[in-house]
């Protein structure tokens, strides 16, 4: 393939728009789409015409709440096989200072270990390959029975 760009299992990236700085990504292969983890996810209706609102908190920093009028709202299947409802965003993303137009979908990931996920369509669609042997000191989500 030429004009690829390699990233790692991990990647720190930032979303800029939405004021996510340095934060380490999961880049997986086995995911489809993409997530960034948020809190406070809700629509709202504002004005006379009663526009639909998408209001969230990235990261959970309240420093960080925003909203946007620009989302669709969708239903995904969980790693565990439920149907969940997500709402998806179009965003920017910078990896090793290149940047990208993503579309990931906000969700509450309080319980994992990363807060942005990478899925396959991205890379798919930006021709990025991953080599597990790159950035591999931010993998701490090995299994401690060796």
């Amino acid at each position: 393939m030429t004009n690829s760009l390699t990233v790692g299992s991990f990647e720190i990236v930032d979303l800029p728009v939405l004021g996510v700085h340095s934060e380490i990504a999961k880049i997986d292969t086995g995911a489809y789409s993409g997530a960034l983890h948020c809190t406070e996810i809700r629509v709202v209706r504002r004005g006379m015409l009663r526009k639909r609102i998408l209001k969230f908190t990235p990261l959970g920093n309240p420093k960080l709440a925003t909203e946007t009028d620009t989302f669709i709202k969708t239903y995904v299947r969980s790693a565990t096989g439920h149907r969940i409802k997500r709402y998806i965003i179009d965003t920017t993303i910078t990896i090793q200072n290149k940047t990208y137009p993503i579309r990931i979908g906000l969700s509450d990931r309080s319980d994992l270990k990363r807060a942005v996920l990478i899925g396959r369509r991205f890379l798919r669609e930006n021709n990025l390959l991953v080599d597990v042997r790159i950035n591999q000191e931010h993998d701490d989500e090995g299994e401690n029975s060796r």
